[in-house]
């Protein structure tokens, strides 16, 4: 069967070739549709990834949407399913508890990312435990399910942090207006809080479908949006993230959703960090991958965005091409991509 594999280190190894089809224990599962994001980018780059066991090949893709191809472990063949990425390391009390997305040794697995190979394939044997399924109406734009799982962690954890005490969030500002970005202000709009989304662009009508606000914006023009009590980093700039504390009002908490691996340094206002922060109480923190509950929780605020805001949920996969036309998905900026591998 065919599958989409890179020599991890190596930039611009990415290649379909074919690999052995699956064999032993699990649901077998039909890949429909793998969608891209940064990770994989990074990947294909050759900048991130482990290869499992002591190889260099990796099979990509982490955002999966799939079919079961048989009966078995209470899944019916036909059902509708994508899976968590995240793997306990078996040995850390976070592991143990059922919350790999809070590992604290490191030591964990992640599907076509670390020491794990992905979904990009034909077929995949996967553990009944780790599936999650997809209701059948949702159909292709369940492949969303797994950014939609890491924006609402970061959703639930910004809540939890805030409501450590009393405390009452009305408006949230999304900095960033990719994928991430869009997922994450649909979760808030349904929460009821009056969202902001900014980024460079012109103009994101998917934002403004939602019943939320764009503002096109440079990074010096922030701080005249006002104060807000949550704000989402997504964009992936370090900068943006160091002055997220100071777009809080009182009690508010900000999240870091983005990555930015580049060596230079940023600043924070002396008087937001050593002054405001604490006077106020205002928190920076940071998230990453999704827990179960999190993918339920992602699944069924997709689900009901399908009656509120079908149109905006329609227009978010923007591009949709077969796994032998990677190299465009790969290439592409203008909102979420991904790779058909079955049109069944």
């Amino acid at each position: 069967m065919q599958a989409l594999v890179v020599d991890l280190g190596v930039a611009h190894s990415a290649r379909v070739e074919d690999i052995p089809e699956p064999s032993g224990d699990g649901v077998l599962v039909r890949v429909l549709e793998v969608g891209i994001c940064g990770t994989d980018r990074e990947i294909a780059e050759g900048l991130f990834g482990i290869a499992p066991g002591d190889g260099q090949r990796l099979v990509v893709g982490h955002e999966l949407l799939g079919v079961v191809e048989r009966d078995a472990a209470g899944f019916t063949r036909g059902e509708l399913v994508g899976a968590v990425v995240r793997r306990s390391c078996g040995a850390c009390i976070a592991c143990d508890e059922g919350a790999p997305d809070s590992c604290l040794t490191g030591a964990y697995r992640e599907r076509g990312i670390t020491r794990l190979d992905g979904f990009a394939r034909e077929l995949v044997l996967e553990d009944a435990d780790q599936l999650v399924r997809i209701p059948k109406r949702l159909g292709r734009l369940g492949v969303l399910a797994e950014p939609a799982s890491i924006c609402a962690r970061a959703v639930r954890h910004a809540l939890a942090i805030g409501g450590r005490q009393p405390w009452r969030p009305a408006r949230a500002l999304i900095l960033g207006g990719g994928a991430v970005g869009v997922l994450s202000t649909l979760l808030l709009r349904l929460q009821g809080l009056e969202v902001c989304t900014a980024s460079l662009e012109p103009s994101n009508e998917i934002v403004e479908a939602l019943g939320a606000e764009y503002t096109s914006t440079s990074a010096a023009e922030l701080e005249e949006l006002g104060g807000f009590d949550i704000v989402i980093e997504a964009a992936g700039d370090a900068e943006l993230m160091a002055r997220s504390l100071g777009l809080l009002r009182r009690s508010g908490v900000a999240c870091l959703l983005g990555l930015d691996g580049r060596d230079r340094p940023v600043s924070v206002p002396g008087r937001v960090l050593g002054v405001d922060t604490v006077l106020e109480n205002r928190v920076l923190f940071g998230s990453v991958n999704a827990h179960r509950e999190d993918w339920h929780a992602a699944v069924e605020a997709l689900d009901r965005a399908l009656d509120r805001f079908p149109d905006a949920l329609e227009r978010l996969v923007a591009l949709r091409v077969p796994l032998d036309r990677f190299a465009e998905a790969l290439a592409y900026r203008g909102g979420k991509a991904t790779l058909v591998v079955s049109d069944t």
